[in-house]
């Protein structure tokens, strides 16, 4: 607002009020008392112009953006650490609480997940521990060890939230308000989980079952009558529980809520981030009952999105001095680099669609490139529309 007010400016329209009978020349006693003052003047224009720019949320730096959210109740994302799956020779050894090492960066092992494989956390937070799959070494001794290695990203970690996106988060909090258990309520708290990148959220989801066909018929009480007393006491008890429900109207379809997720790097989420998402908001051994942070009676599934491969086969011509063997790399990233940005933009789509247009438009801008025609996607000629909790993933490029 102030960025034109100068000292220059300051200093002439100081002296502008001096009558012109004195000696205003830069020396004299008026001039050399004036120009200090002129120059403090001038910081703190700058000063105030520095105060609106942090008064606001659209312009605000980072440290004061976050004192800002604060008064909507938002704090940044935290950094997170990256849990992997460690395999372990020989099979029956047991390295719970064990440390191993990759270059630079160290790993804990938490738990068991199946003889010979375990969950391993990264001690650094943050995206370096996404990329330290390989043999490891154990930090301390372990007798019997022969092998470890990280094979597979099982929750990635995150870096602390990026400026812009805390901004748009709070510009988002003054558009729709979460509260209850609404859709944005589901989408603040899903997306808050570390690891995850991105939620669609689905009332009613199971909507195709009819309520009035789940009551047990004539045939079926006969059948029930005649079963039950046959079954182990577990499953005994389920089936009287279900045919119970079902017998006095108690089952319907309503409460259902379905959370479709990607990971933090937006794509296909583990099945260890599935279910530390499903214990975190609605636990399956007290489904509906509010012992997570779905609210009560609020009946939650989640999945993860399905991967779609996507294969492009493309004629390219190529400026002399180019062809496959110096563009290949740079041909494979622009293709994922689309696909990325499909991904990215999923959980406020209803359906994506892969478009010819717009990964020819891609391939052209690579140096090297001078036309390209002919570009099939999953060997069909025209663009591919995705389900509605369908990513595309890239699968390849050839000629």
């Amino acid at each position: 607002m102030y960025e034109n007010v100068s000292y220059e400016n300051i200093l002439e329209r100081m002296l502008g009020s001096v009558p012109d009978k004195l000696d205003k020349r830069e020396g004299s006693v008026i001039w050399d008392t004036h120009s200090p003052t002129a120059i403090e003047l001038q910081i703190l224009y700058l000063e105030l112009d520095a105060i609106l720019r942090e008064a606001y949320g659209n312009t605000a730096s980072r440290e004061f953006l976050i004192r800002r959210c604060r008064e909507r109740g938002i704090v940044p994302y935290e950094a997170t650490r990256a849990v992997l799956k460690g395999e372990f020779a020989p099979a029956d050894i047991d390295v719970t609480g064990q440390r191993f090492n990759i270059g630079s960066i160290n790993f804990i092992v938490t738990e068991k997940i199946a003889d010979g494989e375990y969950q391993v956390q990264c001690e650094t937070p943050g995206t370096a521990g996404n990329r330290q799959l390989g043999a490891m070494i154990p930090i301390d001794y372990i007798e019997g060890l022969e092998a470890a290695e990280l094979t597979e990203i099982l929750i990635p970690g995150e870096d602390e939230e990026e400026t812009e996106a805390l901004r748009a988060r709070y510009f988002d909090s003054f558009n729709e308000k979460a509260f209850g258990g609404n859709a944005q309520d589901y989408l603040d708290k899903v997306n808050a989980i570390p690891g995850v990148g991105s939620v669609k959220v689905a009332r009613v989801w199971n909507g195709d079952i009819r309520p009035a066909e789940m009551i047990p018929s004539v045939v079926v009480k006969a059948w029930y009558k005649d079963t039950v007393g046959t079954l182990e006491a577990e499953a005994a008890s389920w089936l009287s529980a279900v045919y119970t429900a079902a017998s006095e109207k108690k089952l319907t379809t309503g409460g259902t809520v379905l959370l479709t997720i990607l990971n933090s790097d937006f794509g296909a989420a583990s099945d260890t981030l599935v279910q530390t998402v499903q214990q975190t908001m609605d636990p399956a051994e007290n489904a509906g009952e509010g012992c997570g942070a779905a609210p009560i009676g609020h009946v939650v599934k989640v999945e993860s999105a399905k991967a779609a491969a996507i294969t492009v086969k493309t004629n390219i011509t190529f400026d002399t001095g180019y062809g496959w063997t110096n563009l290949q790399s740079a041909i494979e990233d622009a293709v994922s680099g689309y696909l990325l940005e499909l991904r990215k933009s999923w959980a406020a789509s209803p359906y994506l669609t892969v478009r010819v247009s717009q990964l020819e438009t891609r391939l052209l801008g690579i140096k090297g490139i001078v036309d390209i025609g002919g570009t099939r996607i999953n060997g069909a000629a025209e663009n591919l529309s995705l389900g509605k909790y369908e990513i595309p993933v890239f699968g390849g490029v050839s000629a």
